[in-house]
């Protein structure tokens, strides 16, 4: 039987299917997965395992200019909701954590807080956000899909993302002999993305 692995950019799976209010869960990643795999494109094929990637929270503590005090990463909403959801994905069967990296850059200011049409304008430290850089993801999503390939464990790569970065580890896929499936959610992703995948899921119902 023909086997297929699944690759979720978990940046982007979190901005498609949660929000700042609703931030992404580990329930909500299983039934996303589910249905996935429930597609035409994907009922009669076996699952090898699904690949997750992305960052563990910042744990820093960082002084905020113009006042603003000091900011314990750790202990921001965002950074126990991403640490509950790893600990939570670690138990799901067939699949797999590739963690990068989060680095704090300084800060930095917030385009939304600008007037659009003053000439000047007034900054304050809440017009400041901090400037984070993530690490070694797209590396890993390259290794994976290059191990995948080239020793034959799969037949297929399901790349769940929308960032046009991965298109030349999907040409190596497709050069290798694996069939690439790429999920958009209803991205608008680049030309190229398109052209290089055998099959795009616009949805996932």
């Amino acid at each position: 039987m023909r086997r297929y692995a699944i690759l979720i950019d978990a940046g982007f799976l979190k901005r498609k299917l949660g929000s700042r209010e609703r931030p992404l869960t580990s329930a909500s990643v299983g039934q996303f997965v589910g249905r996935l795999r429930e597609t035409e494109a994907l009922r009669s094929l076996l699952l090898h395992r699904v690949y997750f990637y992305d960052a563990p929270p910042l744990r820093s503590t960082e002084q905020k200019p113009l006042g603003g005090g000091t900011t314990h990463f750790a202990e921001t909403p965002l950074a126990r909701n991403n640490q509950r959801l790893h600990i939570e994905l670690r138990n799901v069967p067939f699949l797999a954590l590739r963690m990068g990296e989060l680095r704090f850059r300084g800060w930095t200011l917030n385009a939304r807080q600008l007037p659009a049409h003053d000439e000047e304008a007034t900054i304050t430290s809440e017009s400041l956000v901090p400037n984070v850089n993530q690490k070694g993801v797209d590396m890993r999503v390259g290794l994976d899909i290059a191990s995948l390939t080239l020793k034959r464990q799969v037949d297929v790569i399901v790349l769940v993302t929308g960032d046009s970065d991965f298109v030349p580890a999907m040409k190596f896929a497709r050069r290798e002999g694996a069939q690439l499936y790429l999920v958009t959610l209803g991205h608008n992703v680049v030309e190229a993305m398109r052209e290089h995948a055998d099959l795009i899921l616009d949805a996932v119902p």
